[in-house]
């Protein structure tokens, strides 16, 4: 495992300190107000397991990943980010991570996710995020872009997926009992899955 991993989890606590004045007020507007709470209570017991993390295989360390989130975060932010990085594990097995194989395995552990949520793109979700990014992720392998190139396409469709939500009605937890009171509001999801990548695509950049 490359010793990265740190310095990326170090990155994205950073990034979400950094941000929690905002991220709060977002979720206080259409959501429980807790999502910045257990996202940082994740990240603190990621940080906690480091020196375990650190000497894994990326799929063992994506698996430890994903339990250690869902057990901690809780809320369903916790399930869905576990999700995610469990369903990346297993899609990760045997392979080296690169810019040719993360594609699928991130679009795998995105299914997973809209599975788990049952939703989509347009809901107002943390999807609207991260669909983008694989569909950016997957059309940059198909055209071999640079890597530093789909680093910058990644951080740009992140950024556009989590500003999307903001005219878009919730249909999916508690936001969506607002119905139209939901829309002038980025969805605190997307924000931070928006913010997670970006802090990501910033460490493999440099």
């Amino acid at each position: 495992m490359p010793v990265s991993l740190s310095n990326i989890i170090t990155s994205i606590q950073h990034c979400i300190n950094d941000n929690i004045d905002e991220v709060t007020e977002l979720d206080r507007a259409i959501g429980d107000g807790d999502h910045v709470i257990n996202l940082q209570r994740g990240l603190e017991a990621l940080a906690k397991i480091d020196d375990e993390l650190s000497i894994l295989d990326w799929s063992p360390a994506l698996m430890k990943i994903g339990m250690t989130l869902m057990s901690t975060m809780g809320g369903a932010s916790g399930s869905l980010f576990g999700t995610l990085f469990i369903s990346m594990a297993k899609a990760a097995k045997g392979k080296d991570l690169n810019s040719s194989t993360f594609p699928d395995i991130f679009m795998a552990g995105v299914e997973s996710v809209k599975q788990r949520g049952k939703a989509d793109l347009g809901e107002k979700t943390m999807l609207d995020t991260l669909i983008p990014v694989v569909n950016s992720l997957q059309a940059d392998r198909s055209n071999t872009v640079p890597f530093n190139q789909m680093l910058d396409n990644v951080a740009s469709e992140a950024i556009k997926g989590m500003e999307s939500t903001k005219d878009l009605i919730a249909t999916k937890g508690r936001a969506s009992f607002l119905g139209e009171r939901s829309k002038g509001h980025i969805d605190a999801g997307a924000r931070t899955s928006q913010l997670m990548i970006c802090a990501i695509a910033e460490v493999l950049t440099q």
